[in-house]
């Protein structure tokens, strides 16, 4: 830029100096100018090649940052990713010493194990004497009370109505429920003759199994009642209750070693106690035959196990 500014100023002075110098003094002074003007020329052409090329260096060198940072950004990734694969490392490591760790254990444990074999096969085979046997226990008890069920069924069928009376089979018992108008005279414990006829045909079933215990609970509704035979409805299920034990004692000749006397008030109902329905429903005494606690230890007898 500076040499411009000179051949300027010196075409200038040239120009300035034409009017007062000799044709060949201006001659050679054109000559000046125009190699002058060449070289303005020549420097004007370089100057433009030269900012071309800054132009492409520039170009160069922002392509080159990119990619430096796109460079700096792989390495960054592969950084992670060769930490990532060395803590992969160290865990696959970690776990190969646990295993290790793990086989030798098992390896220990494999002869205190091989060493209790037999007696693990030992004991299952015992469980499984003991399985045969509650099996069996659990089909002989079932076999006696449909039996002992169909029996007071037969016996129980004739001259009741439906209503008055029900046999049922509940797990490892045989109950009776017997509507307290059968039973009852209206308000009281004392026994109807119907009643009477009742429990006799019942007694016999009793008396034909030696090996079974008679619980008789008592059920009310839940209308209280307070009178001079009865405070509440509690004394009067145990009253009814005894009632019924006290026949087949003195009447029908039961032992009784083998009855017992329950009273269960209001509680446990069938029904909904806010109907005359209900009410009559829940009014209830329950004939319980079940089997006596040295029958069902015997029933668990080893011994008595049927053989195959």
């Amino acid at each position: 830029m500076k040499a411009l500014k000179g051949l300027s100023l010196l075409c200038l002075f040239a120009i300035t100096l034409s009017s007062c110098v000799t044709k060949k003094e201006y001659a050679n002074l054109q000559t000046l100018l125009d190699a002058a003007n060449k070289d303005l020329g020549k420097a004007g052409v370089t100057i433009n090649d030269y900012m071309a090329r800054l132009a492409a260096c520039d170009k160069d060198k922002e392509r080159l940052n990119g990619e430096i940072k796109a460079g700096q950004g792989a390495l960054k990734l592969r950084e992670d990713q060769i930490n990532d694969l060395r803590n992969q490392l160290a865990d696959v490591k970690a776990i190969r010493d646990r295993q290790l760790n793990t086989v030798t254990d098992l390896t220990d444990l494999s002869k205190s194990a091989n060493a209790n074999i037999k007696e693990t096969l030992g004991q299952l085979e015992k469980k499984d004497k003991y399985i045969q046997l509650l099996q069996a226990a659990k089909t002989r008890a079932d076999s006696i009370n449909l039996a002992l069920a169909v029996n007071l069924k037969n016996v129980l069928k004739d001259g009741l109505d439906d209503k008055d009376v029900e046999v049922k089979v509940d797990k490892t018992v045989v109950f009776v429920n017997l509507s307290d108008k059968m039973l009852y005279q209206v308000g009281s414990a004392t026994l109807t003759p119907k009643a009477n006829e009742v429990l006799a045909k019942i007694a016999a079933i009793v008396q034909s199994r030696p090996e079974v215990e008679v619980m008789v609970e008592g059920y009310t509704d839940n209308q209280p009642i307070k009178t001079a035979c009865f405070d509440d409805n509690w004394d009067l299920s145990v009253k009814r209750s005894t009632s019924v034990v006290r026949a087949l004692q003195r009447q029908h000749n039961v032992d009784p070693n083998r009855l017992i006397a329950a009273g269960r008030g209001e509680y446990n109902t069938l029904a909904t106690n806010s109907t005359p329905e209900g009410r009559a429903t829940n009014r209830r005494t329950r004939i319980i035959i079940l089997p006596k606690l040295d029958q069902f230890y015997d029933l668990l007898n080893p011994n008595k196990v049927p053989q195959n």
